[in-house]
């Protein structure tokens, strides 16, 4: 699998080098070349899977020859090993319980996964690689606990201040040791931002071996499509493709199922549930992307007034 960048002013990279990088040197971000198509056996027979099978036969295709299959079979296996499961609200409806994990987070998926692929990347490199993040709350967290203890990378967690709940806070600024966390004046746009500027500052990444553990990261976002396979293992009513709504923010999520769904995974169809932070209800609206100063509001986590992965959800559609 080959990774072109979304401003196509950059060179085609492989998972391996698209995971390291982060960002495309154009500012762009990284995106597969082909969507891959699940093989129907899986889709077919998906109860009799397990989930670890289930998580390496979906990320197999995007991680090519990167990394040998004995190795990412280790990898999605420490990544998921919590139960994710799906409860039922009422006889239509049910949730995905995604806050089982180490940090209470559904990011704790993307997490592990990234920190596991990247820690195995460069670990015969003699340089240190720096993982510089933007979190609204609860990426923070999850990216800290993930890339904990890392030989070889160091994490620069940058948060907003008073702008996280204060078990998210702890998170960030207690485990030490390679993980850094600094609270910035502003909102989460403003850490992101900062984070977007470093990726493109020639006398940074002249010092710095830098990558980010964004949902603008391959790494990050392409294994939350986990969620939804593993949802549709639990749906009672396969002859029945479910809708799924998705709390979204920066959408990496959102673009995870979508990906999903265009590998083959029936979905009828997806909500991208919004708070007051409305841009992609807006751009739904008009088809014109308007970014915003980022409303507080008790869903912190959502709090995005311009969302990264939306030019990924434009790229499906284009």
């Amino acid at each position: 699998m080959k990774y072109y960048s979304t401003n196509k002013q950059s060179q085609i990279v492989d998972f391996k080098e698209a995971t390291i990088q982060g960002q495309a040197p154009d500012k762009g971000l990284y995106f597969p070349e082909t969507i891959p198509q699940v093989e129907k056996e899986l889709i077919e027979n998906i109860d009799k899977f397990s989930n670890e099978e289930i998580a390496f036969r979906v990320i197999k295709p995007y991680v090519g020859n990167t990394i040998t299959d004995e190795k990412l079979f280790q990898v999605v296996s420490e990544t998921v090993n919590f139960p994710i499961p799906l409860v039922k609200v009422n006889e239509s409806i049910s949730s995905l319980e995604l806050f089982h994990g180490p940090t209470l987070a559904f990011k704790d998926i993307g997490a592990r996964f990234m920190s596991r692929c990247l820690g195995h990347f460069v670990k015969d490199d003699s340089r240190t690689v720096t993982v510089l993040v933007a979190t609204s709350g609860d990426t923070g967290g999850a990216v800290a606990n993930g890339f904990y203890d890392v030989e070889g990378v160091e994490v620069v967690i940058l948060y907003p201040s008073g702008k996280v709940s204060p078990v998210q806070e702890k998170q960030l600024t207690t485990l030490g040791k390679n993980i850094k966390a600094l609270e910035v004046a502003g909102t989460f746009d403003d850490c992101q931002q900062m984070v977007k500027q470093a990726f493109t500052d020639k006398d940074i990444k002249d010092k710095l071996f830098l990558t980010s553990a964004n949902s603008i990261n391959v790494a990050r976002w392409l294994p939350q499509q986990f969620y939804y396979f593993f949802a549709y293992k639990q749906w009672a009513y396969k002859n029945n493709p479910p809708v799924i709504s998705v709390p979204s923010g920066n959408f990496g999520n959102i673009c995870a199922g979508i990906l999903a769904m265009q590998s083959g995974l029936p979905v009828k169809h997806f909500i991208a549930a919004c708070n007051a932070n409305d841009i992609v209800t807006g751009y739904l609206q008009t088809e014109q992307l308007q970014p915003k100063q980022a409303i507080a509001t008790l869903s912190n986590a959502m709090d995005v007034g311009n969302p990264s992965n939306c030019i990924e959800i434009q790229t499906f559609f284009i």
